[in-house]
Order: structure tokens, then C-alpha cells, then sequence
């Protein structure tokens, strides 16, 4: 089987520039769910580990949730779902449509909600690492909850959430994969759609194999140099 590899150029008959703005896409909407996932996360932590009873039972409920259910009918849920709830709104308010959902808002906010349930259990398991005898120290020499929390707390718990932050990055970019079928033109949607207008489907998905392995790659890398200096100032600080 011969391949024509001009058409991975970035030409007019090449789908080499699509296929790297669908990359960017792809990047730029895995980095956000990422932020709302920990956001989201370092709140379910908190609400589990010094919440009320109603906050952790509330909690519970979310992670158990949202780690129950498929990624994809999330996805449809904020997608297809959203946009019934929206149509429905506007057109209470007396508003004129067509109503839609923006499929990156709606991609983002699903996977970043899942995330935020997985990333929670990293971050309460990072804070439980962290020695009593360091948290009883600082509370002795007078240290309010906000200072702990912002001196203490933080700053070794990401030390030890850094690794598991890491697998659910890697996580949430194969998982933006099934963000394709809200029409975004992210990798998997290109990918697609290249396949399908040139029938070579072979040469074009191994071609999407070969970019979601550059980005995870590449991502290792960057925060196994986070990592490394993250452990280069705890060494210090014993020494």
C-alpha cells in the first residue's frame, strides 16, 4: 500500500496544518478541564476532610458520581442536554434562538467535572501523607488555619499530589478524544475526517495514534522536571 506523505504537508492539498491546529485544540481543552478538576478537587478534599457531615456526604456522592458514570454520556449530558435546558430557558425568558452549547464550554466542563472527582482522591491522599508532628508543630508556634493551610499544607501536599496530578493530566487528554462528537475540531474530530475524505482510514488514525503520544510524551517530561525540582528543594530543606 503506497502512502502519498505530502499529505501530511501544510500546502493547500495537505492536512498537516489542520491536523496541528486540531492538536492545539485538543491541548487547549484538556488544560482547562485539567484546572477545573483540581479546582474542583482540592474542594471535594476539603469538604471531606474538614467539612460537616452534610459536605462529605455531599462529596461522596459527587466522587461516587462522577466516577460511576461513562465519560461519553457526561459528555452528551452537558452537550445535548445543555442545549434542551438552554433552549428551554431562552425561551422562557421570551428570547429568540437558535439556542446552542458551545461544544469546547461543554467538553471542557464534562471532563474537567469527571477529573475534579479523580483528582480529589489524589489531593486527600497527599494531604494524609503529610507527618502529624510537622501540623502539630506549626499549630503550636501559634500559626492561624489560613497560614497552615498556605505555608505547610499546601506546599507538601503538592510535592507527594504531583505524580497523581501527572496520570490524571494524561487521563483528561485521551479522554478529550470523545469531545469529538460535539462537533469540536479537536484531533480525533480532524483525524475523522481526513480519514474519511481520502479513504486511507490506516494511514490517518495511526497518524492520531503518533500525535496523542507526542502530547502525553511531551507532558511526562514536563512534569517529571516538575517533580524533579519540586524533590531538589525538599532535599534542601533537610539539609
Amino acid at each position: 500500500m503506497a502512502i502519498d506523505w505530502q499529505l501530511l504537508g501544510f500546502g493547500d492539498e495537505g492536512w498537516g496544518g489542520v491536523l496541528l491546529n486540531a492538536a492545539t485544540v485538543t491541548v487547549t481543552v484538556s488544560l482547562c478541564a485539567w484546572v477545573l478538576g483540581a479546582i474542583l478537587g482540592s474542594l471535594l478534599c476539603w469538604m471531606q476532610i474538614g467539612g460537616a457531615r452534610w459536605q462529605q456526604r455531599l462529596a461522596s456522592g459527587y466522587i461516587t458520581l462522577f466516577r460511576g458514570v461513562p465519560e461519553l454520556l457526561v459528555i452528551y449530558l452537558f452537550y445535548f442536554g445543555g442545549r434542551q435546558v438552554v433552549s428551554f430557558v431562552g425561551e422562557s425568558l421570551g428570547l429568540q434562538g437558535p439556542f446552542d452549547v458551545n461544544g469546547f464550554v461543554a467538553g471542557a466542563i464534562a471532563i474537567g467535572l469527571i477529573s475534579g472527582a479523580y483528582q480529589s482522591s489524589v489531593f486527600r491522599g497527599a494531604f494524609y501523607a503529610i507527618p502529624k508532628g510537622t501540623l502539630e508543630a506549626a499549630t503550636v508556634t501559634g500559626m492561624g488555619r489560613l497560614m497552615l493551610f498556605r505555608r505547610m499544607i499546601v506546599p507538601q501536599a503538592l510535592k507527594t499530589a504531583l505524580p497523581g496530578m501527572g496520570n490524571q493530566w494524561q487521563s483528561v487528554i485521551k479522554e478529550s478524544a470523545l469531545v469529538s462528537v460535539t462537533g469540536l475540531v479537536e484531533t480525533m474530530n480532524q483525524i475523522s475526517t481526513a480519514s474519511n475524505s481520502t479513504q486511507m482510514p490506516f494511514f490517518f488514525y495511526s497518524v492520531g495514534a503518533v500525535i496523542y503520544l507526542i502530547i502525553t510524551t511531551c507532558s511526562d517530561f514536563v512534569f517529571r522536571y516538575v517533580e524533579k525540582v519540586a524533590m531538589r528543594g525538599q532535599q534542601r530543606a533537610r539539609l
